[in-house]
């Protein structure tokens, strides 16, 4: 029994890791300057969902489901703990974290089809500046960063907390 609790906290202490490392890097500066995403509620969910993204395939990658489900769980709180901070009741609380998951697996599903730098781009525009003309430089470059964090993140070993997405992406002039 003492041994299961044991593997519980330290469970919960990588999930605790993980949750720390992909909110700090989806709300660092350089995407909201640099690359214009709005620095709104949908731009930081945005960009939460697409760091979130690559961490979950990189767990599911190591057979790391257990991690990768307490990820998902902890994001979840967040969402829910964000919309009781803006005031949503009980009674909208169902309904808006539906709303929440079904984008958050759709941009999952989005990011996972995208296989090289022009799908993963228009995946981007779509969902970061949703489809706004002019922002092409802007996610190509974001789009390159994403299949370089993804290699960082392979090289990382998640299990002992080292969550590497590399560099920060450069904007292109």
């Amino acid at each position: 029994m003492l041994k299961m609790l044991g593997k519980s906290k330290n469970r919960a202490a990588q999930v605790q890791t993980l949750h720390s490392a992909l909110v700090n890097r989806a709300r660092e500066p350089v995407f909201f300057t640099r690359f214009n995403v709005a620095d709104t509620l949908d731009g930081r969910f945005d960009l939460l969902v697409l760091h979130a993204f690559l961490l979950l395939e990189r767990l599911r990658d190591a057979g790391q489901g257990d991690l990768a489900q307490g990820l998902i769980d902890t994001i979840f709180l967040g969402f829910d703990e964000g919309l009781r901070d803006l005031g949503t009741g009980d009674m909208g609380m169902g309904r808006r974290i539906k709303a929440i998951a079904d984008a958050f697996y759709g941009r999952m599903q989005a990011y996972g089809a995208s296989n090289d730098v022009t799908a993963m781009s228009d995946a981007l525009r779509r969902n970061l500046y949703r489809g706004a003309e002019g922002r092409e430089a802007q996610s190509r470059a974001l789009a390159q960063y994403v299949f370089a964090a993804r290699d960082h993140l392979a090289r990382a070993d998640l299990g002992a907390g080292v969550v590497d997405f590399g560099p920060l992406p450069e904007a292109e002039s």
